[in-house]
């Protein structure tokens, strides 16, 4: 069993004495450390675990020390939240980048069979890969979203790398890949033949500009996530507080702590990573805000999944000119979904309906005889 590699953690060193208040989050949650040992996994709901996998990392990476994000992870003061959070310490690289792999999924599949949503950090962004094979061994459908500032399928040969693990999910097999949404990305980082690909294959896209104008587009493509990860190097520089290791344009500090708290609201999101992560002390702080908010979202969760529309939820059915799209209003949360249909099914046996996470701005273009892009896209990817 993987789990019983990871590294415990240097308690002592991270809780700065007994002078800290006794209400922060690192004396409030459970922690892996040489004392207590790994601790019992029945109940709970959340767990940290730290990465330093970069062997396949495209870009210069810096090797970051998962333990500077824990030193104030731990000195925030938790939320209003009832559950139960533990940091089950490090994975240590394996003999090859395969082995880490394996390790990872091993974690994730077992992790995933006891409902316990892991928050993996550090590492390159190509680690998002065995969770996605975690999938395939539960054969099951899986909606991946990355907030990154490049689509990550560009790499001629078999490497996989940090910049080149979509084209390795799109070819595996077997292909468990429903839908992958990119957020944030930024053109002039995406090669025109991998635009080309994401509207060969329906997948979706929000450009850095559309994001930042409007942050609530995120909500719903979240909702329908099994899958998050974040590339910091979709951050703007200002965030990183080091313009000599940042990005001109990206995602501000805000911003990411807004997507962090979508993902964490998703009854679906099952898997949250966050990669690619430069070693500045400002990112040590942003990292940690970052993990909170998505905890806070977790705790908020509206348990609105599977969708039961025959319980708590209004009815819409708008005609248009071509097609006919019903919506559905929940009277809990007031989110929106749009209803798919399999057109390419012979008889009503064979027929297959499913729901698809929007806003109400996808309700309103659609009075106006307007098709949602991403209704569109996900009727094509059904037929």
């Amino acid at each position: 069993m993987s789990l019983e590699l990871l590294q415990p953690i240097d308690y002592e060193f991270l809780q700065g004495g007994s002078i800290l208040p006794k209400q922060i989050l690192g004396k409030n949650i459970l922690i892996h450390t040489k004392n207590t040992g790994l601790p019992d996994l029945k109940g709970l709901q959340i767990v940290i675990i730290g990465l330093s996998e970069t062997r396949n990392s495209f870009f210069v990476n810096d090797n970051y020390k998962v333990n500077n994000f824990r030193k104030v992870f731990y000195e925030l003061y938790p939320g209003n939240w009832s559950l139960k959070i533990a940091d089950l310490g490090d994975l240590p690289n394996g003999a090859n980048v395969n082995d880490t792999y394996f390790a990872i999924k091993e974690i994730g599949y077992h992790l995933k069979q006891m409902n316990i949503i892991p928050i993996f950090i550090g590492g390159s962004h190509d680690l998002i890969f065995p969770l996605y094979q975690v999938y395939q061994d539960f054969k099951q459908l899986v909606n991946m979203v990355s907030v990154d500032r490049s689509f990550d399928f560009s790499q001629e040969d078999e490497l996989i790398s940090g910049r080149s693990y979509m084209s390795k999910i799109i070819m595996e097999r077997p292909n468990v890949l429903n839908n992958y949404t990119n957020m944030g990305y930024q053109s002039y980082y995406c090669a025109i033949e991998e635009k080309d690909l994401m509207d060969k294959l329906y997948f979706d896209g929000i450009r850095l500009g559309q994001l930042l104008d409007n942050i609530k587009l995120s909500e719903p493509v979240f909702r329908d996530a099994d899958i998050v990860g974040f590339d910091m190097k979709c951050l703007a520089w200002d965030a990183l507080a080091d313009p000599l290791k940042g990005q001109p344009n990206g995602i501000d500090s805000r911003s990411i702590c807004a997507l962090s708290r979508y993902a964490g609201i998703s009854d679906r999101v099952s898997f949250f990573g966050i990669y690619e992560i430069s070693s500045t002390p400002m990112m040590d702080q942003l990292l940690a805000q970052i993990v909170w908010y998505f905890i806070e979202g977790v705790y908020y969760r509206f348990n609105e999944y599977p969708v039961n529309i025959d319980n708590g939820f209004l009815k819409y059915t708008v005609a248009l000119s071509n097609h006919t799209i019903i919506f559905y209003k929940s009277k809990k949360s007031d989110r929106w979904w749009m209803e798919l249909t399999n057109d390419s099914y012979l008889d009503n046996k064979t027929k297959t309906t499913t729901l698809l996470a929007c806003t109400k701005e996808d309700y309103d273009s659609a009075i106006l005889d307007i098709i949602p892009q991403r209704w569109y896209n996900a009727i094509k990817r059904l037929n």
